[in-house]
């Protein structure tokens, strides 16, 4: 697959820089520059992302960071069997715990609930930073609602990090799952506190709260563009489209270059008829 001509392999961070020197000189830096394109297209282009992926696993399937991106690659395709694969490959080789939410979320995605939650309350979670364990109570959530359990729902994502004023990375995502409980729960007055709060907390857009919050507050946002669109073509059958004026106005000065060369042309007769009336003189 085509890499990105900006793309050097040098944007990779430093740890899967040092993982790959294990590698030949010019098959890491082949490696790296793929792993960079799925970093770059997993948001917009995931399917795009994907195959670099594949291509990064084809050649160095022995180096963990490729196997975790090849899963994260995979997990945001949806295609959560094949992702689960990847993060328990990576674990194995580096004894790491970071995975431990995403692989629990993998089983959800798979249609088994109770096997996140059983994650949820493993001992690996213990070994997770704050954010990580953050990500283990979203997920632990999801999980309830996929049961229909949405009064647990609520209670596990109940927590200090909720409660706190400080805004974290995790802030705007955590309010905003509460909130969406509390309306599924049907506690609307809550349930809009909460999505207000997510905005608060939500400075990079992570999240669509305030558009859940208009939505519940019954704003209706028009686009502008689609308005200019529709008047234009109201009055497009008052006036003439912009060819056909063109076309007319070409012609008109077409007959008027006409004329004016009938003219000259009559002008120039009379001044043949002139000289020769004279040379007729001098004869």
């Amino acid at each position: 697959m085509p890499i990105a001509e900006d793309v050097t392999g040098e944007e990779i961070d430093k740890d899967v820089r040092q993982e790959l020197q294990s590698l030949p000189k010019t098959l890491a830096e082949d490696v790296a520059k793929n792993l960079v394109m799925v970093a770059r297209l997993i948001d917009e282009d995931p399917e795009g992302a994907y195959g670099y992926s594949r291509v990064a696993l084809r050649l160095a399937s022995r180096v963990a960071a490729v196997r975790e991106a090849a899963g994260f690659a995979a997990y945001a395709n949806q295609k959560f069997s094949e992702a689960l694969a990847e993060f328990r490959a990576a674990r194995r080789m580096t004894g790491n715990v970071d995975l431990w939410p995403v692989m629990a979320d993998c089983e959800r995605g798979l249609g088994r609930p109770e096997k996140a939650l059983d994650m949820a309350g493993a001992p690996e979670v213990h070994k997770l930073d704050k954010a990580g364990q953050v990500e283990m109570r979203l997920v632990a959530a999801g999980a309830r609602r996929d049961m229909d359990q949405l009064d647990a729902a609520i209670v596990t994502l109940q927590s200090p990090e909720l409660a706190s004023n400080s805004v974290q990375p995790w802030t705007a995502r955590l309010r905003y799952a509460y909130a969406d409980a509390l309306l599924a729960a049907g506690r609307e007055g809550e349930a809009r506190e909460w999505f207000a709060k997510a905005v608060e907390a939500d400075k990079d857009s992570s999240t669509d709260a305030s558009d859940r919050l208009a939505e519940m507050d019954g704003v209706e946002f028009v686009d502008v563009l689609v308005e200019d669109e529709d008047d234009e073509n109201k009055h497009e059958g008052d006036e003439a489209p912009q060819g056909a004026s063109s076309l007319a106005d070409h012609t008109a000065v077409e007959d008027s270059d006409a004329d004016v060369n009938a003219d000259a042309d009559v002008e120039e007769d009379k001044d043949v008829e002139g000289v020769a009336d004279v040379e007729d003189d001098k004869d």
